[in-house]
């Protein structure tokens, strides 16, 4: 493979594995190694060794600068991004998208997203960048999801939901037709959301309700 096949991957945690598991599904790329401070360099993760912290992708001698961040919050991912992009600027994403899954010819995934086994992507629905769309979970039509968002095993939307940037959608929460979910936004697992959600907040239940406000990077994972 030519040198624009050959990857980091960034982040060595579970969704990292699961990202790894795709990558390889896809028979598209060759894995350099992984990318994380908090390793030990040269241990093996996943099968890959760790090459050390960020600092690797601005050496002088390094040819390949592609990859994908592979951390599972949506906060700590974006920052990810922007350290990258602050050492490379000249850093290239990649998208990840099982072999498994379906997108529409119409639909668009932007760089840096995730798009997992039996994940559903209907017409005319955006995926932004550095999103997650998880195990069989479904995004039906003209629906648009925000930068750096994620939407976890088996959730399911109706046609036409908005979910704002940095927002999260847990594991098998349901929205109807038309909803509109705001930046930094937490639906709890199992929620049924019938009704529009602002931002900065965490909801769940059924029908999902306002428990309390949530300030931008709070932990959810």
């Amino acid at each position: 493979m030519t040198k624009e096949n050959h990857i980091y991957v960034i982040g060595s945690g579970g969704h990292s594995k699961v990202v790894i598991d795709i990558l390889e599904s896809m028979n598209r790329y060759t894995i350099i190694g992984i990318v994380d401070p908090f390793r030990k360099p040269n241990e093996i993760i996943h099968g890959y060794t760790v090459l050390g912290d960020e600092t690797i992708l601005k050496k002088e001698n390094n040819q390949y600068k592609r990859g994908i961040v592979a951390i599972g919050d949506n906060w700590i991912r974006s920052q990810w991004v922007l350290k990258v992009k602050s050492i490379c600027p000249s850093f290239e994403y990649i998208t990840a998208i099982h072999p498994y899954s379906f997108i529409s010819k119409d639909s668009k995934v932007g760089k840096g997203s995730v798009i997992m086994a039996g994940a559903i992507v209907n017409s005319n629905s955006v995926v932004g960048e550095h999103c997650i769309v998880n195990t069989n979970s479904s995004i039906d039509h003209d629906n648009s999801l925000g930068y750096c968002a994620s939407i976890a095993p088996g959730v399911t939307t109706g046609g036409n939901v908005k979910i704002g940037d940095y927002s999260a959608i847990s594991i098998g929460a349901t929205m109807k037709h038309g909803i509109e979910i705001g930046a930094h936004t937490i639906i709890g697992a199992g929620s049924t959301v019938l009704s529009n959600i602002e931002s900065s907040k965490v909801a769940y239940g059924t029908p999902a309700k306002v428990i309390r406000d949530r300030k931008k990077g709070d932990k959810y994972l």
